[in-house]
C-alpha cells in the first residue's frame, strides 16, 4: 500500500526507540508562522509519507493552498489561524515521529494507529481513503483457486495490511489460516520474484504500485482475490493525539488539514484541474504518469468530501470492522494488548474516531 519509498508499511517494525533524525518536534507552541497583521500563531506538524491520499498534503503545498515550511502560512493556514508543519518521511520513521512526540499527527492506517495509541491516546480526525483492490494477492498459472495455495508459500510482509488481507480472504473462502503458509518477503523483493518467475514463488500478496507492476510484466499472473472483498477494513488516516488536541490551536490544525484536503480532492475533480493533480500526485507516488494513477485512484478509493469521510467515521460498521483489526493485531502479536477503542465527538479512549473536526470545516465552508 505504500510507495516504493515507503516500503515497510509494517506494524511490527514500529518500536518507538527507533532514533529520529529529521523533522521538528509536535508543539503547538507559539513558534509558528506570523499573520499580515504580525502576529504569532501556534504551530503544529504533520508527518507524511509518499501514498496516493496522503501525497494530498504535499500537492497541497506545492499548490500554495497551505505553506509547508515552518513559521509560513499558506491561505488556508491563515483562514484557520495556525501554522501546518509538514515533515515527509518513509511510513515507519512516521509511526516512529509520531508515537514519540516528535509530531502532533500523522498519516497512518487504522491498523498502524493502534500501537502508537497505547502509549500516546490519539483520535482520527480525517478518513483519507481505502483500500480497494490496492492489496491483492496475485498468483501464477499453477493456482487456479484458493485450495491450490495449500501447501505452497505464499510471500508478502508479514505483520502488515497484507497478511491482514490475507488471512481476512481466507476466512471468507471458507479457508483456515493454519492451512496455509505466509512466508515474510518485503513487498518490492516479492514483486520481483515474481516478475521473473523466480522457482517457488507462485504466489504473492502486495500492494500498489507492485500489483500494477507484477499484472503488468506478467500477463500469465491473475489476481486470485483483493481488498474489494474486505470494504474498508484497511483505512487510511489522519491521526492526531488527544494531548496535542487540546492544546491552543489544536482544533484549528486538525480542522486546517482536512480543509487542505478536501480542497485538494476539489481540484482533482475539477476538468480544468484534475489531470494535472493528478500528475503531481502520482510524481509523489512512484512517479506513474497520469494513465496510471486513473487507475490508482480507483483503487485505493479517496473519501473525498465531508461526507464521505463522516460516512466512515459515523457508520455503524465501524466498531465491527476496528474490533476485526484489532483482534488480529492481538493474535498475531503486533501489539502488546487491545487498546480502548471509542467512537464520536467528546468519546473516551485509547483511540477515538471523531467526525467532529470534520463537521467543522463543513460548516465554516457552507
Amino acid at each position: 500500500m505504500k510507495s516504493v519509498k515507503s516500503i515497510s508499511r509494517s506494524i511490527a517494525l514500529t518500536s518507538l526507540l527507533a532514533a529520529v533524525a529529521t523533522g521538528c518536534g509536535g508543539s503547538g507552541d507559539s513558534g509558528g508562522g506570523t499573520t499580515a497583521d504580525g502576529d504569532i500563531v501556534p504551530r503544529f506538524s504533520l508527518a507524511w509519507s509518499e501514498y496516493p491520499s496522503w501525497s494530498v498534503f504535499g500537492v497541497a503545498h506545492e499548490t500554495k493552498l497551505i505553506d509547508g515550511a515552518e513559521g509560513k502560512l499558506g491561505p488556508i493556514e491563515t483562514k484557520w489561524n495556525v501554522d501546518i508543519v509538514l515533515q515527509e518521511a518513509d511510513y515507519d520513521s512516521c509511526i516512529t515521529m509520531y508515537g514519540s512526540g516528535q509530531a502532533d499527527a500523522a498519516c497512518l492506517t487504522n491498523m498502524d494507529a493502534l500501537n502508537p495509541s497505547l502509549s500516546l491516546p490519539s483520535v482520527m480526525i480525517l478518513p483519507t481513503s481505502t483500500s480497494h483492490g490496492a492489496d491483492a494477492c496475485l498468483v501464477d498459472e499453477s493456482i487456479k483457486e484458493v485450495k491450490d495455495l495449500r501447501g505452497k508459500k505464499v510471500f508478502g510482509l508479514e505483520k502488515t495490511v497484507s497478511e491482514y488481507c490475507f488471512v481476512r480472504n481466507l476466512e471468507l473462502l471458507g479457508e483456515k489460516e493454519a492451512d496455509h503458509d505466509f512466508s515474510n518477503m518485503d513487498p518490492g523483493a516479492a514483486a520481483v520474484a515474481m516478475q521473473q518467475k523466480q522457482d517457488e514463488v507462485n504466489a504473492i500478496v502486495v500492494w500498489n504500485p507492485f500489483v500494477m507492476e507484477t499484472l503488468n510484466k506478467r500477463p500469465d499472473v491473475k489476481v486470485l482475490f483483493d481488498s474489494t472483498s474486505i470494504p474498508n477494513e484497511i483505512i487510511d488516516a489522519v491521526i492526531m493525539s488527544q494531548a496535542a488536541l487540546k492544546k491552543p490551536g489544536g482544533r484549528d490544525f486538525a480542522c486546517a488539514v482536512i480543509d487542505a484536503f478536501y480542497a485538494v480532492n476539489q481540484r482533482i475533480a475539477d476538468p480544468a484541474t484534475g489531470d494535472d493533480t493528478l500528475v503531481a500526485l502520482g510524481e509523489k507516488f512512484s512517479n506513474l504518469n497520469l494513465e496510471s494513477m486513473k487507475t490508482v485512484v480507483q483503487q485505493t478509493k479517496f473519501f473525498t468530501s465531508p461526507d464521505a469521510g463522516k460516512a466512515i467515521l459515523s457508520g455503524d460498521a465501524l466498531s465491527e470492522i476496528m474490533t476485526k483489526v484489532t483482534d488480529f493485531c492481538v493474535s498475531h502479536e503486533i501489539v502488546a494488548r487491545a487498546p480502548s477503542v471509542a467512537f464520536g465527538a467528546g468519546a473516551t479512549g485509547d483511540l477515538v474516531f471523531d467526525p467532529s473536526y470534520i463537521d467543522l470545516v463543513a460548516a465554516k465552508n457552507k
